[in-house]
């Protein structure tokens, strides 16, 4: 039921050995220090398509030592030529940013027609999600640092939600000329693993709740450029 097990499976298989993938808020490469080895190697993808280029508005990220190539986002246009993408990713990136409609126009700019678009991000109307927004921004890292074992204060950044329900994700991929997959996916509760009360009630909500208040949400899209009404 793990997550990100279940998310880059499903990147590894869309991955093109001869492509280049793009990974959007690449970060500083903190899960090459996942303890465990079969979910670490799934999430680097460096070494299985042909190029694997970086981007972050961090320059922190150039220290990612699973991209091939890093490059600063200085701008709303990201350093990357148009159509020269064959999988473009974004994990736990979306609820960052201030103005999801630009993100989606640059993965539609860069992506070649057929291309791949995954996003993972956690969904608003979860209780993950509706808890986030109840505590300040601030707060967030010793939060985070007491639930989930690992977490660095570099790794945390602040969150605005202003796309992360199933409903947006959907419309704004349909939108900018992508054939979407949205859904929503509840893993493991591993945030809730301190408390053997809270870590049952997880399992309920896991099991029973509808799609809608899933934790997370998982979006896969194939990039149509015959669709230029949408750009």
């Amino acid at each position: 039921m793990d997550g990100t097990v279940v998310f880059y499976n499903r990147v590894n298989a869309l991955l093109q050995p001869d492509g280049v993938a793009l990974d959007v808020g690449c970060g500083r490469g903190a899960y090459g220090e996942d303890p465990i080895a079969f979910r670490r190697e799934l999430r680097i993808l460096r070494g299985k398509c042909a190029h694997l280029i970086g981007v972050d508005v961090e320059v922190s990220a150039a220290e990612n030592p699973y991209i091939d190539e890093f490059r600063l986002i200085e701008s709303g246009r990201w350093p990357v030529e148009s159509g020269s993408i064959s999988l473009c990713l974004s994990d736990n990136v979306l609820e960052h940013l201030a103005d999801p409609e630009d993100f989606f126009s640059e993965c539609s700019r860069v992506l070649a027609p057929g291309g791949y678009l995954c996003i993972r991000t956690p969904n608003v109307f979860s209780y993950f999600g509706l808890l986030s927004k109840l505590v300040p921004n601030q707060a967030h890292p010793p939060v985070l640092a007491r639930v989930k074992e690992g977490t660095r204060k570099q790794d945390v950044f602040p969150t605005l939600y202003r796309c992360n329900t199933l409903w947006c994700v959907r419309k704004m991929m349909e939108q900018f000329g992508f054939e979407a997959c949205v859904y929503g996916y509840d893993a493991e509760p591993s945030y809730l693993s301190f408390s053997r009360i809270l870590y049952f009630l997880g399992v309920l909500h896991q099991r029973w709740a509808p799609n809608f208040i899933k934790v997370g949400i998982h979006a896969f899209g194939v990039s149509d450029k015959h669709i230029e009404s949408r750009h």
